[in-house]
């Protein structure tokens, strides 16, 4: 069952085609991965999904609703949540706060009871406390529940961004290089993690350069190149196919490695 579907999206700047004419469909619960040269379009495309750019032509249906033209917080409000390519952590908050500013959706955020603390508002805030940090477990960060976001390493931020995203109770996650520098072990962490997300029933969707994470995870891969599609369909049929072994340089790059 599909769940994200979108068809003939166009994004031109200045003149630039970053996305044309691409069509594809995300189905539920499954892993997807979307890769390409530097420069093909995967992080334009992952803004045009997620409400940041409004494409130039096309339509993007999640759960057969088109959400052209909706806001960031819309889409979030109907279960969509990404991460960035670059680290997006409050670093002025604890780790729990982090985790906790993605329940927002779903606390009581009027004026006068927050003030007054009433109709429950501090058992509510108790709760999503609680609920951060079972989040905070459920990713492997048990151990930083009561740490500053300003002490951890690089690898435990990356998994607090996913469990931040998490706590929207999204039903589609968008990642953008979940694994970007972060050493084998860390990434073997992150592997762990997605697969764990996608047995909960979540939809994930993945840009990703390491191509060992890739192939090893995704039920489906989408190859873009100079921002068209170039190929698509499962690890094995990625992996064996002549335009995208050429895209990437050589066999090898596409094989175990990283792309370029």
């Amino acid at each position: 069952m599909s769940l994200l579907k979108v068809e003939n999206l166009s994004k031109v700047f200045g003149g630039v085609h970053a996305v044309e004419d691409l069509s594809f469909t995300i189905n539920q619960g499954k892993i997807h991965s979307i890769i390409g040269p530097n420069g093909a379009g995967k992080t334009t495309l992952f803004n045009l999904i997620t409400g940041i750019y409004t494409p130039t032509q096309g339509r993007i249906a999640f759960d057969d609703k088109d959400i052209v033209g909706l806001a960031p917080y819309q889409l979030a409000a109907l279960g969509m949540s990404r991460t960035f390519q670059n680290l997006q952590i409050f670093f002025n908050m604890s780790a729990l706060e982090n985790v906790m500013v993605g329940l927002h959706l779903h606390l009581d955020r009027r004026l006068f009871p927050a003030l007054f603390r009433l109709g429950g508002i501090a058992a509510k805030e108790s709760q999503a406390e609680e609920e951060a940090a079972d989040l905070m477990r459920f990713v492997g960060l048990g151990q930083y529940v009561g740490s500053e976001s300003s002490s951890m390493p690089y690898g435990a931020l990356k998994r607090l961004e996913i469990a931040r995203a998490m706590a929207a109770k999204s039903r589609i996650l968008l990642l953008d290089e979940p694994a970007a520098g972060l050493n084998p072990s860390e990434t073997a962490e992150i592997d762990e993690l997605i697969r764990k997300i996608s047995e909960t029933g979540v939809t994930v969707v993945l840009v990703e350069h390491d191509m060992h994470l890739v192939m090893g995870i995704s039920d489906h891969i989408l190859v873009l190149d100079y921002g068209k599609k170039l190929a698509e369909g499962t690890a094995r049929e990625v992996r064996a196919n002549p335009d995208v072994i050429a895209a990437y340089l050589g066999s090898g790059a596409i094989g175990g490695g990283h792309a370029a």
